[in-house]
């Protein structure tokens, strides 16, 4: 008999079939908390046993052990299951962790790849936006921004992108502080043409800059948002009007559009419903 045979014979068979054992009461455990977390409100154990498709008994033992163990607990005079404060101390621990320039800058290369032109990623900073991150295009003429350089909020498509999901009382005051004044002729300069704007900013997904922080330059850009739908930051892609005519916006509007939606999803972030914003057109 060889050497691997010889193991393998005279390896026990109990603890082998007791990991596998083990394995599945953990995925079954996992899939009650991911029902929970996903309910509020609580779950009666024969709605929870229905919806992992478990018989009732198994449910309550499974329940039992996460209870044990800080994971959840039952409401007494109700008799629902919810999700406690351990896990939530869990899931607290990834959004403290997470970090979205880290985290964005593979897309914004694959964005440079796909375009052609320079991405970049800001975030808002009072009445400007703080371009933090960038992938450079690698064209003879592009747009290049200095990191840590700022741009007015409502010249920028970066800034319109972070604009747009501000509350009224917040765009209000970013106006009264900042103003609205012109960086050349294109920019919106009236609260009445910006809150029009950043209007069909919400409703597409993305916000176009075309010329209005720079001649002869043209932007796209999206938002990043947490898991209660705020913005966190944005990411854009950047050209010259040559390259980025405006028949081009759209199609690359869209591709920003989607991206910033795959980094929103890779934070745990959500994407809030456009009725959800309160600056009004």
């Amino acid at each position: 008999m060889s050497e691997v045979k010889r193991r393998t014979a005279g390896r026990p068979p109990g603890p082998g079939k007791s990991a596998s054992g083990h394995s599945q009461s953990l995925v079954r455990g996992l899939n009650l908390l991911e029902r929970l977390a996903a309910t509020p409100g609580g779950l009666a154990l024969s709605e929870l046993a229905e919806s992992v498709d478990l018989a009732p008994s198994t449910t309550h033992r499974l329940l039992q052990a996460l209870q044990g163990q800080g994971f959840i607990s039952q409401d007494a005079e109700l008799g629902v299951w919810k999700i406690d404060v351990k896990t939530f101390r869990i899931g607290n621990s990834f959004l403290e962790a997470r970090d979205f320039v880290a985290t964005s800058r593979p897309f914004l290369r694959r964005l440079t790849a796909q375009t052609g032109e320079t991405a970049n990623l800001g975030i808002r900073d009072g009445a400007t936006a703080v371009f933090l991150a960038q992938s450079e295009s690698s064209q003879m003429m592009r747009m290049i921004t200095r990191l840590g350089s700022r741009a007015p909020l409502h010249a920028s498509g970066v800034g319109k992108a972070l604009m747009a999901w501000l509350p009224d009382d917040e765009f209000d005051r970013v106006v009264a502080e900042r103003g609205l004044s012109r960086v050349t002729e294109n920019t919106l300069h009236t609260p009445e043409s910006l809150r029009a704007n950043l209007a069909e900013v919400r409703r597409q997904g993305f916000a176009c800059d075309r010329e209005e922080h720079a001649i002869g330059l043209h932007c796209v850009a999206s938002c990043l948002h947490d898991e209660h739908g705020i913005p966190l930051a944005a990411i854009s892609v950047s050209g010259p009007v040559a390259r980025i005519p405006e028949s081009r916006l759209l199609e690359l509007g869209e591709l920003v559009r989607d991206t910033a939606a795959e980094i929103t999803a890779r934070l745990g972030g959500r994407i809030p419903d456009v009725t959800e914003a309160s600056v009004e057109a």
